[in-house]
């Protein structure tokens, strides 16, 4: 494995990927969000509509970066085949709420790192999340302190709603925004180096 030189670019506005990769050692040189339409594809299944936002944050960085290694992310949310995007109303995180009240779900979170070469590894990383029952004023006082807003699914693990978790499977971090071991492998696996 050769190891490559260039700077690393988050291709995320999240203040949360930026955090969790903090958390394990790693400042990218530069933050650079992509502006992509996110809109599901006709038929587009949630694990394949997080790899491909994944890809095309990559490649629109990417395309303003050269000689840069490049990681884009994306998660969602989804019950069976149903995308639970970010909500936009109160309303909306209450249905949200009420969808994944009692029962399992799925966060899944797409992943690319390009290399300065043009070089590129990518992973699908899917944790299962099950939610207790929530009940009426539970649901009344995560919607008033607003951990809703800005987050797919409609909430955010490390904040309240981490009270509602009964079990998880899978990476934690990536119901947060970004997995950590698999995002250190495919950079360390292209040859980054901090």
């Amino acid at each position: 494995m050769s190891t490559s030189k260039g700077p690393l670019v988050l291709a995320s506005a999240s203040p949360r990927r930026l955090e969790l990769l903090r958390q394990v050692g790693i400042t990218p040189d530069h933050v650079d969000p992509a502006d992509i339409d996110e809109t599901p594809g006709r038929d587009e299944t949630p694990r394949r509509l997080a790899l491909r936002l994944a890809q095309e944050k990559t490649a629109a960085v990417a395309a303003r970066r050269p000689g840069a290694f490049i990681l884009g992310a994306d998660t969602l949310v989804a019950v069976g085949r149903r995308i639970l995007n970010k909500p936009e109303t109160e309303a909306e995180a209450r249905a949200m709420l009420a969808l994944l009240s009692g029962r399992a779900h799925m966060v899944l979170t797409g992943l690319v790192v390009r290399a300065p070469d043009g070089r590129s590894a990518e992973r699908v990383v899917e944790t299962r999340v099950r939610f207790k029952r929530v009940d009426p004023q539970e649901t009344d006082a995560f919607i008033a302190a607003g951990d809703w807003r800005d987050a797919a699914g409609g909430y955010k693990i490390h904040q309240r709603a981490g009270a509602f978790v009964t079990a998880i499977q899978g990476s934690y971090s990536s119901v947060v925004g970004l997995p950590l071991y698999e995002t250190v492998s495919l950079l360390t696996g292209l040859g980054w180096r901090s």
